[in-house]
C-alpha cells in the first residue's frame, strides 16, 4: 500500500511510516509538499482539522498511485480554564480513495501566555515564535515545542504518532465505523 502525507516535515511523515508499519509491514510511505488551505498559524479545531483534512486530500490528489492520504496539523484551541485559554493540539486526518475521512487528535498541552499573546497579536506561527525564545532553528522539524517544555520527555514525533493512531482507529474497525461495510457483510 502507497500513503502520501502533505507535509515536508520529516517528523511527520515519520509519524505516518511508524503507524501505518504497525498494521501494513508493506507500507510505502511518500512525502508530498502541500500548501495548506488554512493560515500557517490555524486557530480553533475547526481551521484545525480543515487543515488537516485540505493536506491529506491534497497528498492523495498529487500521489496518484497513493490509496490513502494523510494530513496533520497543530492548532492552537481556546480552552477554558486553561493558564493561557488556549492549548496546541494535532489532529490528523486520513483520506482514501472512497472519498472517506477519519480524524484523530493528539494530547494537548498549553504555551505560556506570552507564546500565545504574540501568535494571537502578531498573526504570527508558534514556530517562529518558540524558535525566538528558545534560540532552537528548526525546533518544529525535530523535538517542537513539546520536546522543549517536557524537557525532553515527550516529543513532536510522539505527538504525531497518537493523532496518526487516532486518525486510524475507525480503519482498523472498519465494520463497526462504516455502514457500506456493514452492508456488505450482512448481505452476503
Amino acid at each position: 500500500m502507497i500513503v502520501a502525507v502533505g507535509s515536508s516535515n520529516p517528523v511527520k511523515v515519520q509519524a505516518v511510516k511508524n503507524v501505518f508499519s504497525r498494521f501494513l509491514p508493506q507500507v510505502e510511505v511518500i512525502m508530498k509538499s502541500v500548501s495548506s488551505v488554512v493560515p500557517p498559524q490555524p486557530i480553533g479545531i475547526e481551521e484545525t482539522i480543515r487543515g488537516a483534512i485540505g493536506r491529506a486530500m491534497r497528498a492523495l490528489e498529487l500521489e496518484g498511485s497513493a490509496e490513502m492520504g494523510v494530513g496533520i496539523e497543530a492548532g492552537l484551541l481556546p480552552v477554558p480554564y486553561s493558564i493561557s485559554g488556549w492549548m496546541d493540539q494535532q489532529y490528523a486526518a486520513i483520506v482514501d480513495r472512497r472519498g472517506r475521512v477519519t480524524i484523530g487528535g493528539g494530547p494537548s498541552f498549553e504555551y505560556p501566555a506570552e507564546v500565545v499573546k504574540q501568535v494571537l497579536s502578531a498573526s504570527s506561527e508558534v514556530g517562529k515564535v518558540m524558535e525566538a525564545l528558545t534560540g532552537i532553528g528548526g525546533l518544529g522539524r525535530r523535538q517542537g515545542a513539546i520536546g522543549y517544555f517536557s524537557k525532553g520527555a515527550f516529543d513532536r514525533l510522539k505527538l504525531s504518532e497518537i493523532a496518526v493512531l487516532m486518525a486510524m482507529i475507525p480503519r482498523l474497525n472498519e465494520e463497526m465505523y462504516f455502514m457500506e461495510t456493514k452492508q456488505k457483510r450482512t448481505l452476503g
